[in-house]
């Protein structure tokens, strides 16, 4: 497996894949970034993780160009330490970087399959996250790799239905050598505890965030709409705890500063799983503000399924997947209208019932069909398909 924009096991679903995988009998090697205090080498509940130092951090279009790069390069030095010391018959690229199609046809040369692992749409996200300055040679590049690594794969994963179209109709794959493979949250990991005493005193009402704190992940939109919710609805009786970092984070703290909301707000940062367990099983509504774009309107955010698997009643924009997602565990306000998400946020405050139904519906449906457990088969599937003729 190669994982260029998260170390392991931090990323969920390359942790849940590999482990998964690992589970099954097969012999799993990882090649990713090494996070701060992680060993180069090491074995992680079976999975044989190699690690590099990353040296760019990049937020502008010219550094992720370097990222890519070093990542690319990274992942050929460290595929072939794997391949010597470990052996392997499969290279199963997680993007971004798509760059990986160009390690993965390196070894196929060699007779070695290539499983696509479709996370996000590249060439869309590159315009989601610089809306004013995108330039069309990127988009261009970015869709010319993301169709190399579409029709180099012996089988492309996609993360929903939505994908699996861009695959088919985009990347030219025939439709046979595409399955969808959703992102699901462990239920080991993701459950309900016992709530933040001193979190629950701060408000009659806890609004939970969780997740990457990017300029792409709609921030911005939530801290607008807490500002309208307090000065314009004159709701003082909700507070906000957002969890998580990003390359937004200093600014969206700024900004909350700008929108004199500072105290209604609280930025956590990174933390443990058990306080973010704790906070958020604090929580009263959970919100997604990722707002509707050509990204978005195709992508599945996890953070969704972890508030449904946790019980709680979400308010999110109203977008084709988080409909698909949240079904009735989400109160939806129109696109983008920060003003209608604050509103949308007080008619929850004030219909109890309402969201005690809403966390019911979305734990059941969390439990019983979004949870990794449920997604476990249809990964397996993938690779019983690609040994199919009996070599391994």
């Amino acid at each position: 497996m190669l994982l260029g924009n998260n170390p392991f096991p931090q990323d969920a679903r390359v942790r849940q894949e590999a482990f998964s995988l690992a589970e099954a009998g097969y012999h799993v090697s990882v090649v990713c970034p090494r996070a701060n205090g992680q060993p180069r080498r090491e074995l992680v509940r079976g999975v044989h993780v190699y690690r590099y130092r990353k040296s760019f951090d990049a937020k502008r279009p010219l550094g992720y160009a370097f990222e890519y790069l070093e990542a690319t390069v990274a992942a050929l030095v460290l595929s072939i330490r794997v391949a010597f010391e470990e052996g392997f018959d499969v290279i199963h690229a997680h993007n971004p970087p798509d760059t990986y199609g160009l390690v993965a046809a390196v070894y196929k040369l060699f007779g070695r399959r290539f499983v696509y692992d479709h996370h996000d749409l590249s060439p869309e996200m590159y315009e989601a996250r610089f809306p004013h300055s995108p330039r069309r040679s990127i988009v261009n590049t970015l869709i010319a790799l993301e169709k190399l690594s579409h029709r180099l794969a012996d089988h492309v994963i996609a993360t929903n239905e939505s994908y699996r179209l861009i695959a088919i109709e985009r990347g030219g794959v025939d439709p046979g050598k595409v399955s969808v493979v959703r992102n699901g949250p462990d239920l080991e990991r993701i459950r309900p505890v016992e709530g933040d005493e001193a979190l629950g005193a701060q408000a009659s009402t806890i609004l939970g965030y969780v997740g990457v704190m990017g300029y792409q992940d709609g921030l911005d939109h939530l801290l607008r709409a807490v500002h309208h919710l307090v000065y314009d609805l004159g709701r003082t009786d909700a507070y906000a705890v957002l969890i998580g970092k990003g390359d937004a984070w200093t600014e969206m703290k700024q900004m909350a500063t700008a929108l004199e909301i500072d105290d209604y707000v609280r930025f956590t940062g990174h933390i443990p799983d058990d306080e973010m367990l704790q906070l958020l099983s604090t929580a009263d509504i959970c919100l997604v503000p990722d707002p509707s774009n050509a990204f978005t309107d195709r992508s599945t955010m996890i953070k969704i399924m972890e508030y449904m698997a946790l019980g709680k009643p979400i308010v999110a924009f109203d977008l084709p997947e988080h409909r698909v997602t949240a079904q009735e565990a989400a109160m939806y306000a129109r696109p983008n209208d920060d003003l209608e998400f604050a509103r949308t946020i007080a008619a929850l405050i004030d219909d109890p019932q309402r969201r005690a139904k809403m966390g019911e519906f979305g734990r059941r449906r969390a439990v019983s069909e979004l949870s990794w457990d449920c997604s476990v088969p249809h990964l397996l599937a993938v690779y019983a398909e690609l040994f199919a003729d009996g070599q391994t």
